[in-house]
């Protein structure tokens, strides 16, 4: 994680009156949000549209007493309280609080200025209550949960009325390899504005947390690693070692070309990972991740459609443990052992594809038929779309939850920056040793790179 700062939040979001006006606008059910930024937009949606949370709510919800995450979480949990308890004292003398929930979005602990505090309990805003978005609308805690960058909310920007008096910014601390929501790092003052360095605090207090779940990906890597290669001189059948995303650390040749992924070489590195172009064992690696954090002794298999065959190819998952922790899961092929996975490769519903994209122009959300989308760009925090209606940020947080709600639906990641509508290119470009260019069919004739690591996929799908 790189040192966090959030989008800028001045105009015309930085007048508080017109953000207000705005929300009582959108209360009634009126779609004019003029004044709001368009990350405010889409939560306030979420909150109406999707939770149904009372925007006159007063006060959070009790959290729910029984929380799932993973043992080592623990251990990132208290590594960050003690990184924010070290900034309770700077936090406190500007009359903040600092507050660390897990990722439910339960409060855990809070330090800083005792009569904000105290305020700041009437709210709820206290251990054991529930920020989530879902439960307490747009808020620093909640909405960071649902974001892959460091976000503020300002005023009348939360969807509570009740908390119009709060600044808030927050940053969700992630697994590194599922990229689900561990913990949230937030600061809160009332009737004042955050210090000028509260982004800082945030970044640098989030960075140091990170290097936990990093080194932990790394060891998990190594381990599975060494679990595939035992495996392997037992066994005849292709093999493969994925995380419990359902990313490839290791695979044979043979496995490689079932996944549609090139010859694996090890991945301990969860950044160099192979994402497979198989929706549904993407599908059936998370749910035997899930099952065997439950029970340890669980083995379970399914039928998934490969590469390379009309018919359905039996697969195998086998967990594999460092210490009592889930690392990931050995799958054979060919091969049908265990408890039968639910199966989803039929079912209509599982294989259906999103119709839209949402992008956002100033204070409004696009909707984008998906040929309407040439290709997709980080930039930064940031995630541009190239469409027939211009260039738009999109809603989706983050490259990787893009590629993933596009996955199946003739998307593909090219690059570690781009993912294109495989429909849309125009001209590939062979360039020296073997490097691959994707002319576009944008009105700029945009030239996107493959990476030397997705070459094959591109080809493979381009039959060229």
């Amino acid at each position: 994680m790189t040192e966090v700062g959030w989008h800028d939040p001045t105009s015309p979001s930085a007048d508080n009156a017109t953000v207000y006006r705005a929300w009582e606008r959108f209360v009634r059910g009126e779609e004019d949000l003029r004044g709001v930024r368009p990350e405010i937009a889409i939560s306030w949606h979420r909150c109406r549209d999707q939770h149904g949370v009372d925007p006159h709510l007063t006060e959070a919800p009790v959290a729910v007493a029984q929380v799932d995450h993973a043992l080592e979480h623990d251990v990132v949990i208290a590594e960050l309280g003690f990184r924010a308890a070290s900034l309770a004292h700077e936090v406190g003398n500007v009359g903040g609080i600092v507050t660390i929930t897990d990722g439910s979005g339960r409060v855990l602990a809070q330090w800083g200025d005792q009569t904000t505090r105290n305020v700041a309990a009437k709210a709820n805003l206290a251990p054991w209550f529930c920020w989530a978005e879902g439960a307490t609308g747009t808020n620093g805690m909640g909405t960071a949960l649902l974001s892959y960058t460091p976000v503020l909310i300002r005023g009348a920007e939360h969807w509570c009325e009740a908390f119009h008096d709060w600044t808030c910014g927050g940053v969700a601390i992630r697994d590194v390899v599922t990229r689900e929501p561990v913990a949230t790092l937030n600061i809160s003052c009332w009737r004042s504005e955050l210090p000028g360095t509260a982004g800082t605090w945030l970044g640098n207090v989030a960075k140091m947390t990170q290097r936990i779940l990093r080194q932990r990906a790394q060891d998990d890597g190594a381990e599975l690693i060494a679990a595939y290669s035992h495996a392997r001189s037992g066994s005849r059948v292709p093999l493969a070692a994925v995380d419990p995303a359902g990313k490839v650390v290791l695979a044979d040749d043979t496995a490689a070309v079932l996944l549609g992924i090139p010859g694996s070489t090890p991945a301990a590195d969860p950044a160099v990972r192979w994402k497979p172009e198989l929706p549904e064992f993407i599908g059936a690696a998370q749910y035997a991740a899930k099952q065997a954090s439950h029970n340890p002794g669980w083995v379970g298999s399914t039928q998934i459609f490969t590469r390379l065959a009309n018919e359905p190819t039996s697969v195998t998952f086998r967990p594999v443990f460092l210490s009592g922790h889930l690392v990931g899961n050995l799958v054979s092929f060919g091969l049908s052992d265990g408890d039968p996975l639910p199966r989803t490769a039929d079912d209509g519903a599982a294989r259906t594809q999103p119709q839209r994209v949402v992008g956002t122009r100033e204070n409004r959300m696009v909707l984008l038929r998906l040929p309407e989308v040439s290709f997709a760009q980080s930039d930064g925090s940031d995630v541009w779309l190239s469409t027939d209606q211009g260039r738009l940020r999109a809603a989706s947080p983050g490259l990787d939850k893009l590629e993933t709600e596009l996955s199946g639906a003739g998307f593909l990641r090219v690059h570690r920056q781009y993912v294109v509508n495989l429909s849309r290119i125009r001209e590939v470009e062979r360039r020296i040793k073997g490097e691959l260019c994707l002319v576009m069919d944008d009105e700029a004739n945009t030239m996107v790179p493959v990476s030397r690591r997705n070459t094959p996929a591109v080809r493979q799908l381009l039959e060229i």
